[in-house]
């Protein structure tokens, strides 16, 4: 690859491990609580974000101008949560879109198992071709829908490898049981979603350390962030967890002593 893709891969995982922050939910949730006002919900977290994931419209009306953190440009959507399948998504945004935002990457979300299976795959290889014209990378999303039956191992080993097969170069995809399963047998990094928000933060803390220990790369966050109760304490435990190697007790540590509260 060019030293351009590469230097637009580093960006996004610098020494190889990222901090991912999504702020993409409102293209199928709309204002999601904690999303209500982007500019505000990212504005005390960019400090401890590698790249920001989001769409295009996000990008161009709430982020400021002169921001210098790494963009990942969603360019999969269509359905939303009133529609009758999350997973019949096209392609929505171009990698000529892409580019005049001077994003480092673009995501494409892939509905592994879904009747939108083929077209979904499709609209990633497509995306992969293209965007390796101008040497962007591509992050490629194991998307479940409203199935979240589908995190087993068995499932995200071969949705990920599905996706890596395809070209994409960093796979988004769900911590499971046995998540080494899904590591270990996919060529090219791996982060994790949080998805819905967890119970308490040590669950989400604990989530992301066992998943660093078994071989990702990073996490790609948003709710379990952005809708803490102390959003900065916890992007800071995770963000320690990531580039630090801290144990989940460290973090905790952190979190609490950043928060003022107990976890």
């Amino acid at each position: 690859m060019s030293w351009g893709f590469q230097n637009r891969l580093n960006k996004i995982l610098p020494n190889k491990r990222a901090v991912m922050l999504a702020i993409d939910h409102g293209y199928f949730l709309g204002p999601i609580r904690g999303l209500e006002k982007p500019e505000e919900t990212v504005r005390d977290l960019l400090p401890y974000t590698d790249s920001l994931y989001l769409t295009r419209g996000t990008l161009a009306a709430c982020i400021p101008k002169n921001t210098e953190k790494p963009m990942v440009l969603r360019v999969s959507g269509g359905p939303t949560t009133l529609g009758k399948d999350l997973a019949n998504e096209t392609i929505v945004t171009s990698i000529k879109e892409a580019i005049r935002h001077n994003v480092v990457g673009v995501g494409v979300s892939v509905f592994i198992g879904s009747d939108y299976e083929t077209q979904t795959v499709t609209n990633l290889a497509q995306v992969v071709t293209d965007a390796h014209d101008y040497g962007i990378p591509v992050l490629g999303i194991t998307a479940v829908g409203k199935e979240l039956e589908k995190r087993d191992a068995r499932f995200l080993a071969l949705a990920s490898r599905v996706l890596a097969e395809m070209g994409t170069d960093i796979v988004k995809t769900y911590y499971c049981d046995d998540f080494e399963q899904v590591t270990s047998k996919c060529p090219v990094p791996i982060v994790i979603a949080g998805g819905p928000k967890f119970d308490t933060i040590r669950e989400a803390l604990e989530i992301t350390y066992n998943a660093m220990e078994q071989g990702a790369a990073g996490v790609d966050m948003g709710r379990n962030i952005w809708q803490s109760q102390h959003p900065l304490a916890m992007i800071q435990a995770i963000h320690s967890i990531v580039h630090k190697r801290f144990t989940v007790n460290e973090a905790v540590d952190l979190y609490e002593s950043s928060s003022k509260v107990k976890a």
